[in-house]
């Protein structure tokens, strides 16, 4: 493993230091992208003030992961389909996979990262500050459909490099804040 070192506030950030084993697919998410897969899976994304929800069921070894912009659109236009760019549809997207599993939302597990504040000096309003935004819908979300969260890694400013493994539900993260501010990730 690739080690980053411990931040001061005692989180140790890894990342894998090689490529996937050979037969693993790896899916990379761009921004309103969700993907749902088995154990051969491993899905990459990197975040700014969108959020990704991953969710992975120890029993079935099966889980996903979305890559949302914004909260919400409001209202869904009539005959349109659920738009991964919104939170409230990229996690409706995911729960549809789930039940056509017939599985319960409970036994899954969610973690939660991105939210970032990606313009600190000029966006200190909450109203103004997407991804706080983001962060709150996710949480909400989650909360909603009683899935329960394993671990975040949420707000602060900069960029996180994201990797899922299905086979085994390790989240991989790199956080690069663009401030040296001392400004601690909201746990």
């Amino acid at each position: 493993m690739e080690r980053s070192g411990a931040s001061q506030f005692g989180l140790v950030i890894m990342m894998p230091a090689n490529a996937p084993v050979s037969g693993i697919r790896e899916v990379f998410l761009h921004p309103g992208d969700f993907h749902f897969a088995g154990q051969d899976t491993r899905i990459v994304t990197l975040l700014g003030s969108c959020v990704s929800i991953t969710v992975w069921s120890p029993r079935l070894r099966v889980g996903g992961m979305c890559h949302f912009m914004l909260p919400s659109r409001g209202v869904i236009p009539e005959g349109a389909s659920y738009d991964g760019r919104y939170g409230d549809e990229a996690m409706l997207l995911l729960m549809k996979k789930i039940w056509n599993l017939g599985a319960d939302p409970v036994e899954f597990e969610a973690k939660v990262f991105g939210g970032a504040n990606m313009f600190p000096m000029q966006c200190q309003k909450k109203e103004m500050n997407v991804g706080e935004r983001n962060i709150e819908m996710a949480l909400t979300l989650l909360q909603r459909y009683e899935i329960l969260i394993k671990a975040k890694h949420i707000g602060s400013d900069g960029h996180r490099n994201l990797m899922l493994d299905i086979w085994s539900g390790d989240v991989w993260l790199k956080h690069q804040p663009l401030t040296q501010s001392g400004a601690e990730p909201r746990a």
